[in-house]
């Protein structure tokens, strides 16, 4: 990647550690998983995952804190309570679908008969990728890290 590279050791200028903070264990992305597949009760996300109860109580409290789903009571039943993806929680949805295709490429364990499509034209949905301004596709040896202030003046020192 160049030769100037971000400061590994400082933590907290790197989105990467607050990422993990929040998302950063198996439990959270399976409820995540769940919400994007409409279950929003206690009882369906314990029943469906097959989680222990503490462990998805604190896993959820952890997801609502951050944001990332909201506890409201339910309108049918004030005794019980959704949880539901907020706007935060929703756009984890390509960090989510990525991570899904490289467990499926290199895990290998997948229902084939059981594809991820666009709900408008029923087309499978493309592999996550990185891509450049000018949509091309592009992998890890083709970014540099650059200083803000040097945006558009010059070239990186690439590769």
């Amino acid at each position: 990647m160049g030769k100037l590279r971000e400061p590994l050791k400082d933590m907290a200028n790197c989105g990467l550690p607050a990422a993990l903070e929040v998302m950063g264990e198996r439990w959270s992305f399976m409820i995540l998983r769940a919400a994007f597949n409409g279950l929003i009760h206690f009882e369906e996300f314990s029943s469906e995952l097959g989680i222990a109860r503490n462990i998805l109580s604190n896993r959820l409290t952890k997801l609502v804190d951050h944001g990332v789903l909201e506890r409201t009571p339910c309108a049918a039943d004030r005794r019980k309570v959704e949880y539901r993806l907020t706007e935060k929680g929703a756009s984890l949805l390509p960090a989510m679908l990525a991570l899904r295709q490289w467990g499926a490429k290199y895990g290998g364990i997948v229902d084939p008969e059981l594809i991820l499509v666009d709900a408008r034209d029923g087309k499978p949905i493309a592999p996550i990728t990185i891509r450049a301004g000018d949509d091309r596709e592009i992998g890890w040896h083709d970014l540099a890290w650059m200083h803000r202030d040097e945006l558009g003046k010059k070239k990186p020192d690439c590769c």
